[in-house]
């Protein structure tokens, strides 16, 4: 049985988490900036829809990417390096995070709903999560956000409002992690789209022991600067 939870931080151990649907391990609780630390640090995320009770999930297998199996497409490369752009770094958290929410189907459902919306900037002013956006033409043509604790960084969502706009976005995020010393970036669960960026599944009892060495590493807080966050990045191609 799923596990409700009160008032106390502990989540179930992940191997107790359900197979199907696939990872979910508790109900209940809040949103508050010390219970999303704890899960994010036990390897568990927030993930439910508006009218729900707040559901925790661990899935197995995790999809990850390292950063040094970064995968970029000629086609890719060759946007990174001819296409005019801005990429700013914790500038919108919560512009970023709108755009995210906004339908992408004809049912236009989201599982970014405000309360998560607020829950994650109170996280943005503490210094733990990130936005990492992409400008054109004054404009914010795509981008991501996400968690950091220590030497993990927590993929959340990425939105695109013109071509490969989020993925640039990734891109520089990546390349300026791998910098940083960061040692693995969580996408939660497989798609075809982190796939071909690198992105790989693992198992479940693999990410956990990882994650256990990373998020006790020196934390990097917010609000973050890449070496080319205000820098016009045209004919470039360098992160």
């Amino acid at each position: 049985m799923l596990r409700w939870l009160g008032p106390s931080l502990d989540f179930p151990p992940l191997d107790s988490a359900l197979i199907k649907p696939n990872g979910l391990l508790a109900m209940g609780g809040d949103l508050s900036p010390a219970r999303v630390l704890a899960a994010y640090r036990q390897g568990v995320f927030p993930w439910f829809n508006e009218g729900e009770p707040i559901l925790w999930w661990s899935p197995d297998p995790r999809m990850i990417l390292f950063p040094d199996e970064l995968r970029i497409t000629r086609s890719l490369a060759k946007t990174l390096r001819n296409k005019p752009y801005e990429i700013r770094v914790d500038t919108n958290f919560r512009q970023v995070m709108q755009a995210c929410a906004a339908p992408r189907d004809i049912h236009g459902g989201t599982w970014i709903t405000d309360e998560m919306i607020d829950a994650y900037c109170v996280l943005h002013h503490m210094g733990y999560a990130h936005s990492i956006e992409c400008w054109m033409e004054g404009e914010l043509a795509g981008g991501l956000y996400g968690m950091a604790i220590g030497q993990m960084f927590y993929g959340e969502s990425m939105f695109t409002h013109r071509t490969d706009a989020s993925k640039i976005a990734f891109v520089h995020l990546v390349r300026q992690l791998g910098r940083w010393e960061f040692r693995m970036i969580d996408c939660q669960m497989k798609t075809n789209h982190l796939a071909s960026l690198g992105g790989r599944e693992i198992a479940r009892s693999n990410f956990a022991a990882r994650l256990k060495v990373l998020v006790d590493g020196i934390h990097r807080p917010g609000p973050w600067q890449f070496e080319h966050s205000s820098v016009l990045i045209q004919g470039a191609g360098s992160a």
